[in-house]
């Protein structure tokens, strides 16, 4: 029993790291020239019973980095007002730090070495958070450079839905479609999209897997 309780615990659920869900909103399709102008980050736990939840989440609106690159026809995506003071957009050498401190802490409580990016489509929000830690010179990274969890493959795979929208609709998440492309509520369904699925799994006996589960009554 006691070896069960242990696979319970996010370290050894997902071999030493700690799933962050992130989303970007940018003023384009460039990491590298495009800015970055929102950045929401949520990280997870195990509950009492070894199910994935919702723990500590942080959200920035974000000025763009000097030089950056505007495409109007992102703006008219995502509904973003770059000039709207009410937006209390802070430079990303404030945002990106700040965020990195949200994820050691909870790397910390759970016992955890290294974080990894989950996002739908994936590549995408890694590769303009990558391009902001370079720009910013920022230390202390604590996620892994390439491995990510894709919740667009994963849905994929699951429910036969790679859009967000549609994939939430799949696993009977409630999505307001009015609040698409905000960071922040594209992260808070990414995360509860991401937690169904590792869920969903434990549920069909996935994990922990025969092995492990015969070894523990030994």
């Amino acid at each position: 029993m006691e070896q069960m309780t242990d696979y319970n615990l996010i370290k050894n659920r997902f071999r030493g790291y700690l799933p962050v869900i992130i989303d970007v909103e940018t003023a384009g399709l460039n990491a590298q020239t495009d800015a970055l102008l929102e950045l929401a980050a949520i990280t997870v736990k195990m509950d009492e019973n070894g199910y994935l939840v919702e723990d500590q989440k942080c959200h920035y609106h974000i000025q763009p980095f000097e030089g950056a690159n505007i495409n109007p026809e992102s703006l008219k995506v995502n509904g973003i007002d770059i000039d709207n003071p009410e937006r209390g957009a802070v430079p990303e050498v404030i945002a990106i730090p700040e965020m990195f401190k949200m994820v050691r802490k909870a790397m910390k409580e759970q016992g955890c070495q290294r974080a990894v990016i989950v996002a739908h489509n994936a590549a995408f929000d890694q590769g303009f958070l990558q391009a902001a830690v370079k720009r910013i010179n920022a230390k202390r990274d604590p996620f892994h450079p390439f491995a990510m969890f894709d919740t667009a493959t994963l849905a994929g795979f699951m429910y036969g839905q790679t859009v967000l929208v549609k994939a939430c609709k799949e696993a009977q998440i409630s999505f307001d479609g009015k609040q698409a492309h905000s960071a922040l509520y594209d992260t808070e369904k990414t995360t509860e999209l991401f937690c169904k699925m590792v869920n969903s799994l434990k549920d069909l006996g996935g994990f922990p897997t025969i092995k492990v589960a015969s070894t523990s009554n030994d």
